[in-house]
């Protein structure tokens, strides 16, 4: 049995330990419209080493594309002009925000998007959910060690 006087920095453990494993990766999707002669945009906040993975489709009723680019934290801007669907991985070299530009500047057309995209976070190189997987593990390990030679009589 867990004494009464343990309870609460059992229940602060679980608790931490959930928040951290709730947060391992993101993966959204958004549908919007894109509607003519403006520009929307998203943006994604990364760390370094994230591996990203951007997908989108568009839909119009007479042109299925629009002018997508992506601003990067240190000034550089990657154009990939018209598309109309786009899986574009990455793996990120500077943290910060990422801002996802779609624009339907050209066109007085409505146009619909679908986005998608995954960040996968990295530490020490391997991924996170590996990384805190070993941790718990080893925990683990060590509980049951602990268990073990607390139980043996002197």
């Amino acid at each position: 049995m867990i004494k009464s006087e343990k309870l609460p920095i059992h229940f602060l453990f679980i608790v931490m330990v959930f928040s951290i494993i709730v947060q391992l990766a993101e993966a959204t999707t958004a549908n919007f419209t894109v509607h003519g002669g403006e520009e929307e945009t998203r943006s994604i906040s990364l760390a370094v080493e994230d591996h990203v993975v951007i997908k989108f489709t568009v839909v119009g009723q007479t042109a299925s594309t629009l002018n997508f680019r992506i601003d990067y934290p240190n000034g550089t801007v990657k154009d990939f002009g018209m598309v109309g669907t786009l899986n574009y991985p990455f793996v990120c070299e500077d943290a910060g925000e990422y801002v996802l530009r779609f624009s339907n500047v050209d066109s007085s057309e409505d146009k619909f998007v679908t986005l998608d995209y995954e960040v996968q976070h990295y530490i020490f190189g391997i991924p996170q959910m590996l990384f805190l997987t070993i941790i718990i593990v080893l925990v683990c390990m060590a509980a049951v060690a602990t268990f073990i030679f607390m139980g043996k009589p002197r």
